[in-house]
């Protein structure tokens, strides 16, 4: 397939309401959305870079220079028989794993479309309903928290995550489990601790939660090794996993006993997958993490999930609890039981809500310049 239209956009997006985690407040997201075209075809892709430097070191400033002076023109013209063989195209280009992997995850999206088949099946996808869990931010008050846990678990979600930091972990934690004896319910601490932490970490044996999600530095593989010796809870690996490479060595070293897979993180559909077979292959369950995406990048989350190995609930929630309007048709919805059910149409199987799109577009750019 030979790719002759590319179109780069930045969306604003108001949150329904604030996330906070460890390293800051997130209440409007700037996304950018890649839309690519070849014969007849048209995929999407969506990039998670945050605003600021502090999930990841890529930003949506840095993705947008990247995207345009160097992946997006390389692109353009080019042919390909798999959307895997992009890797190679890039391969030059070292880090920028978001700016990539949404273009990876369009060109996916726009094979499956040519192909008439979902993007699931082509991925490789068994799964025919995935479990979901959502992902719960640092509130303003304990109370806040308990609401809100109480109207996640009313509307059907399986599991339930809260981010912690220091200041707002163990009690908080003892409160939730006295509140919500039997949930599933684990921990986020974005890196907010050190080895140093070890004794309080450890306080949080006591609570049975399904895993403590990267709770040391973001690129630390090492002290997550010491960590994980000292304490009973299983420890889940985020930030840490840049590539299939940084998994075989957290397996290695035992930092860890779960996997959290983020397609962004890992610089597209092709590493996420190899993630998820290292893992499967060392029976090391994995699932799928959330980054405030809208429904395009919603939609190859879901895509990714039905891969056999994501056998934990994910944070691939619907849209509505975090945007009023989404940016495809139909929204993504969960079931009243906490499942969200694969489209069986070609590609993503949501369509992109072009008028709205273009409605909250800030800044674009196409290749060929077709616009000024």
């Amino acid at each position: 397939m030979k790719i002759n239209r590319i179109t780069l956009r930045e969306i604003r997006l108001p949150l329904v309401d604030f996330f906070e985690t460890s390293f800051g407040r997130t209440q409007e997201r700037r996304v950018l959305l890649v839309e690519i075209q070849g014969g007849d075809a048209v995929g999407w892709g969506e990039c998670v870079a945050g605003e600021g430097p502090f999930y990841s070191d890529e930003t949506v400033d840095t993705a947008w220079l990247i995207l345009t002076q160097l992946i997006l023109p390389s692109v353009l013209k080019w042919s390909f028989d798999r959307p895997t063989e992009f890797q190679e195209l890039v391969g030059r280009v070292r880090g920028h794993r978001m700016a990539k992997g949404c273009v990876e995850a369009a060109l996916w999206d726009l094979q499956a479309r040519e192909l008439e088949v979902p993007l699931w099946e082509l991925l490789g996808g068994t799964r025919e309903k995935i479990a979901c869990g959502v992902s719960i931010g640092i509130q303003k008050s304990p109370d806040a928290l308990l609401e809100k846990i109480e109207r996640e678990l009313l509307a059907g979600y399986q599991r339930i995550k809260i981010k912690i930091k220091p200041g707002w972990d163990v009690e908080i934690v003892r409160l939730v489990r006295d509140s919500f004896p039997d949930i599933s319910l684990m921990v986020d601490a974005n890196g907010a601790y050190s080895l140093e932490d070890v004794g309080q970490l450890r306080e949080l044996d006591p609570f049975g939660l399904l895993m403590i999600e990267q709770p040391l530095s973001y690129d630390d593989l090492l002290d997550h090794s010491k960590l994980q010796a000292q304490i009973d809870t299983a420890i889940c690996l985020d930030e840490s996993i840049r590539h299939a490479r940084d998994a075989a060595h957290a397996l290695e070293l035992q930092a860890c006993r779960i996997i959290n897979i983020k397609m962004g993180r890992v610089g597209g559909p092709s590493e996420a997958r190899r993630v998820h077979d290292l893992c499967q292959e060392q029976g090391i369950p994995v699932w799928c993490g959330g980054m405030l995406e809208t429904g395009i990048g919603r939609a190859h989350n879901i895509a990714l999930s039905t891969l056999e190995n994501f056998s934990l609930p994910g944070d691939v929630s619907a849209a509505k609890r975090y945007y009023e309007r989404d940016t495809v048709l139909p929204p993504v919805e969960v079931t009243s039981d906490g499942f969200i059910i694969p489209p069986k149409t070609s590609g993503l199987g949501y369509e992109p809500d072009l008028p709205w799109i273009e409605k909250l577009t800030v800044r674009r750019q196409d290749f060929p310049d077709t616009v000024s």
